[in-house]
C-alpha cells in the first residue's frame, strides 16, 4: 500500500512534464509559473499560515537559505521548464529530467563528503552518454554541427537546478516540518517570480489554459510533493528514491497518449541508457578508492 504514495508522485510529475507541453500557446511560460505558486499559496495558507508564523524565529534565522532554496527549486527549475516546452518533446524533457538522481548524487559527493563510487562514477558516464545521445536524435555529429536544442539545454539547466536544490535541503536541515518548509518557499517564489510576470506577455487565465494552470498548482505542487515526503516516511529515502526513475517512462507514455509523440530508437537507446547509468549508480556501492587499492595490491 505505502508503495503508491512514491508512485502517485512520479505520475503526477510525469503528467506535469506533458502539461509543460500542453502550456505552449495556451499561456506565456511567465504566467504559468507565476499563477502556479500563487495559487498554490492561496490553497495553502488557511491550512499553514498560522503554524508557519508561529516558526518566525527560525524563518529569520533561515531566510537567506530558504530563499534560495525557492529560487533554485521553484523559479529556476519551474520556470524554465515552461520555457524549455516550445524547443524540445516531452519525451525529451523527461529523459533529461531523469540525470536528476545522478546530478545529485554527484554534488553529494562534493558538498556532502559522500564517498564516490564505482558505480556512481561510471554510471554518471553513461547517463551523460545516453542524453546526449537523445539530443542529437541519435546522431552525435549533429551536437558539433549544429549545437544542442535550445530547449534540451534549458532542461539541463532547469535539472540542474533542482539537484543543487536537493543537496543544499539535505546540507542545511532546516528544522521547518516539511509542509512548512514548502510553504515558506511557495511564498517566496511567488514574490521573485512576480516582476517577471508582470514585464512578460501575459494571455489571461481563460477556459483554455486554467485547467493546466492548476493541474500544476494542486498536483505537481502540493500533491506530489506531499505523497513523495509520505513515501519516503514510510518506505525510506532509498526506497523511495527508486521510484523516481520512472519518470520518463512514463513521460513517454502519457506524451504518446496525450500528444501523440512517436517514441524513436534514439529515445529508446538513450533513455535506456541513462536509466540503466543511475540504477547502476544506486545498485554499485563500492568505494572508489578501495576498488583502487585492491588493483594495486
Amino acid at each position: 500500500m505505502y508503495y503508491a504514495f512514491p508512485l502517485l508522485a512520479v505520475l503526477f510529475w510525469a503528467g506535469n512534464t506533458v502539461v509543460n507541453k500542453l502550456t505552449v500557446g495556451a499561456i506565456f511560460p511567465a504566467e504559468v509559473g507565476f499563477y502556479r505558486w500563487l495559487f498554490a499559496c492561496i490553497l495553502l495558507t488557511p491550512f499553514l499560515l498560522r503554524s508557519t508564523l508561529q516558526a518566525r524565529p527560525v524563518l529569520k534565522q533561515y531566510g537567506g537559505k530558504i530563499v534560495v532554496l525557492s529560487l533554485l527549486g521553484m523559479a529556476v527549475y519551474q520556470s524554465l521548464a515552461y520555457f524549455a516546452a516550445p524547443s524540445t518533446s516531452a519525451t525529451n524533457m523527461g529523459i533529461v529530467l531523469s540525470l536528476l538522481p545522478m546530478m545529485s548524487l554527484v554534488m553529494s559527493v562534493f558538498m556532502l563528503g559522500q564517498h564516490l563510487t564505482k558505480g556512481a562514477l561510471v554510471g554518471a558516464i553513461l547517463s551523460f552518454v545516453g542524453v546526449l545521445w537523445v539530443m542529437s536524435a541519435g546522431n552525435l555529429a549533429n551536437l558539433i554541427q549544429e549545437g544542442i536544442n535550445r530547449g534540451d539545454v534549458m532542461m539541463l539547466v532547469a535539472t540542474l537546478a533542482y539537484a543543487l536544490y536537493s543537496t543544499l535541503l539535505k546540507k542545511w536541515q532546516i528544522p521547518l516540518p516539511a509542509m512548512q518548509l514548502l510553504y515558506a518557499q511557495v511564498m517566496v517564489a511567488v514574490v521573485i517570480l512576480l516582476p517577471l510576470f508582470l514585464l512578460s506577455p501575459r494571455a489571461g487565465l481563460n477556459a483554455a489554459n486554467v485547467p493546466l494552470v492548476l493541474y500544476a498548482c494542486v498536483f505537481a505542487s502540493i500533491a506530489a510533493p506531499l505523497t513523495w515526503m509520505l513515501g519516503i516516511k514510510h518506505l525510506g529515502p532509498s526506497r523511495t528514491a527508486i521510484f523516481f526513475n520512472l519518470i520518463p517512462i512514463l513521460t513517454a507514455l502519457i506524451a504518446a497518449l496525450v500528444l501523440d509523440e512517436a517514441l524513436a530508437g534514439y529515445h529508446l537507446l538513450g533513455g535506456g541508457l541513462t536509466l540503466f547509468g543511475v540504477l547502476l549508480s544506486e545498485r554499485w556501492k563500492q568505494p572508489l578508492r578501495q576498488s583502487v587499492a585492491v588493483q594495486q595490491a
